[in-house]
């Protein structure tokens, strides 16, 4: 059994058990359900940088990458550095990661905000809409054609975007649909965990122009970004490139300085 494999059977048992300990009722009264949300996906379209930014403390892949960062602190210092958006891993198993983080993260900033989560169940896109998100991921990889149709739809029902994460032709092929705001090419393998960005090149020409695309993982460059550009990106997610510095705010936003110079 691969890695991911292994995360959607956990997830499946954990959600199960979030549904017994809070209702979806109560995510519905919850005070940040009614907030207007920020659009992403105008954000990256009006962005000179594209970078969405990543809270992650560790990762099947790497193990811990930094577990002693504040994530109040670091969704300040992201705003101030001027990135599109920022994406909180909120699985706690594999990543450290907590609906804490989304909360606490909506408190301190005015960013659109991305759940990155491992989305199997709509009850998860309520909790998402209750702790303050306005962009969800669903992944291809993990998910029917069907699947991702009913939780974009559902999502759109509660005005969050969507960002749909691919690795391959034929998870594209199978997803693209109209409830989808942006794709994103996960350069990662997530069952080897081996990154490439030829990845992200040789699908930009498969996806059509109405979506944004997002390119996502293994970006550590200033030309990795100036390259995907031309192959039609507009949105870049960086995660460990800056959250393994002990300040990825000032990191993030050296980073965007030196892409706009």
């Amino acid at each position: 059994m691969n890695i991911l494999d292994s995360i959607t059977r956990d997830k499946i048992k954990e959600v199960e058990l979030r549904k017994t300990l809070i209702p979806k009722k109560q995510l519905e009264q919850s005070v940040l359900f009614q907030r207007e949300t920020i659009s992403l996906g105008d954000k990256l379209r009006q962005s000179s940088s594209g970078i969405i930014a990543e809270h992650k403390r560790r990762s099947p892949s790497k193990s811990v990458i930094n577990s002693s960062l504040n994530v109040f602190d670091v969704a300040i210092g992201y705003e101030n550095a001027g990135v599109c958006g920022m994406s909180i891993l909120t699985d706690g198993k594999y990543f450290g990661g907590s609906l804490d983080d989304l909360l606490t993260s909506r408190a301190s900033c005015r960013l659109p905000l991305l759940r990155k989560e491992f989305i199997i169940d709509e009850y998860q896109i309520l909790e998402a809409k209750a702790f303050g998100a306005d962009v969800i991921l669903l992944i291809a990889a993990i998910l029917t054609r069907d699947d991702i149709k009913a939780l974009s739809e559902f999502s759109k029902s509660l005005n969050l975007e969507v960002l749909l994460e691919v690795h391959n032709e034929e998870e594209l092929h199978k997803s693209i649909m109209p409830s989808l705001d942006m794709l994103g090419v996960n350069n990662r393998n997530l069952k080897t965990f081996d990154v490439s960005l030829e990845t992200s090149k040789t699908l930009s020409a498969l996806i059509p122009d109405e979506f944004i695309k997002v390119s996502e993982s293994g970006i550590s460059n200033v030309d990795a970004i100036k390259t995907l550009r031309t192959h039609g990106y507009q949105g870049f997610l960086i995660g460990e490139n800056f959250m393994k510095t002990e300040d990825p705010g000032t990191n993030a936003k050296a980073f965007i300085n030196k892409l706009d110079n």
